[in-house]
């Protein structure tokens, strides 16, 4: 009779089975504005190789990205007709609020404002915030028709964004983007020496191109236009620069613009104005 857990005969060996050495994933950290880094991972085959393919695509996207505002879309070098714009008064002041400086706005340091008697009605760095996500989130910007962006501060700081940005999303990461570039005068994209943010010289006509036309716009112009008729009668020989007022209440500069005009019979705010405008150039250009 045979013993059930037992087995007669010769006890073999068990062969160890070598596992493959692991594969160390190397990471390349590019930083953000806050100073977290972001992994970038490269993919390796067997002996250590490493793809090509996919590392020079992860290269590639290392290298467009810039803290706190990544390029959404490569540079368009074929000459075709785009437009311009100018923010004008913009509330966009650093202070020093504790230990950190912030820029200040009416909701989070209306105490702060109030002793230092001044009228917290008046900083609104969300006006600012809502047109340029107006102007970058437009199909016009992502077709590549956006040529320049220049922001002037109520200080007189003038500033230039590049048409290929995407700006934070959230309010409380664009005024710390702000802060950073008022202090340090420029962001310039990790990898390259470009700069994507950049404060420039007054005045904002000496970056303008030559053959271009200044428009201003405000609710107090007697002048009422139709603004996509107004933008389908224009050449597209000369570039149109459109200058609209970032502030809650004032008058935009008149002294550089060739035309002014109105166009609705109601205030509207900066960032419904820009949607009509881009809107403008998208019924002309066929932009959908």
């Amino acid at each position: 009779m045979v013993r059930p857990y037992g087995v007669k005969g010769r006890k073999l060996k068990k062969r160890k089975v070598e596992e493959p050495a692991p594969v160390e994933e190397e990471e390349e950290e590019v930083l953000s504005d806050e100073g977290e880094g972001v992994g970038v991972e490269e993919e390796t085959g067997n002996g250590g190789e490493i793809a090509e393919t996919e590392d020079e695509k992860r290269a590639e996207e290392a290298v467009n990205e810039m803290p706190g505002i990544p390029i959404t879309a490569p540079v368009d070098k074929t000459k075709r007709p785009g437009v311009v714009f100018v923010l004008e008064k913009a509330c966009l002041e650093v202070g020093k609020v504790g230990k950190n400086f912030q820029i200040l706005n009416s909701d989070d340091h209306a105490n702060y404002l109030k002793k230092q008697n001044r009228n917290p009605a008046d900083y609104r760095p969300d006006i600012i915030h809502q047109a340029l996500l107006a102007i970058f989130d437009s199909p016009l910007a992502k077709a590549g028709r956006l040529q320049a962006v220049y922001v002037k501060t109520e200080k007189g700081v003038l500033f230039e964004i590049k048409p290929y940005v995407r700006i934070p999303r959230t309010f409380k990461r664009f005024c710390g983007l702000m802060s950073q570039l008022l202090q340090k005068l420029s962001i310039t994209a990790v990898g390259k020496r470009e700069k994507l943010l950049n404060v420039i010289k007054n005045p904002v006509t000496r970056h303008l191109p030559v053959n271009s036309r200044k428009i201003g716009l405000s609710y107090s112009s007697e002048k009422l236009a139709n603004l996509c008729n107004y933008v389908a009668a224009a050449s597209d020989d000369a570039t149109l620069v459109f200058v609209v007022g970032a502030m809650a209440h004032g008058v935009i500069d008149k002294e550089y613009i060739d035309d002014f005009i109105s166009i609705s019979e109601y205030p509207l705010s900066a960032a419904c104005c820009l949607n009509r405008i881009c809107s403008a150039f998208e019924q002309k250009w066929r932009i959908t």
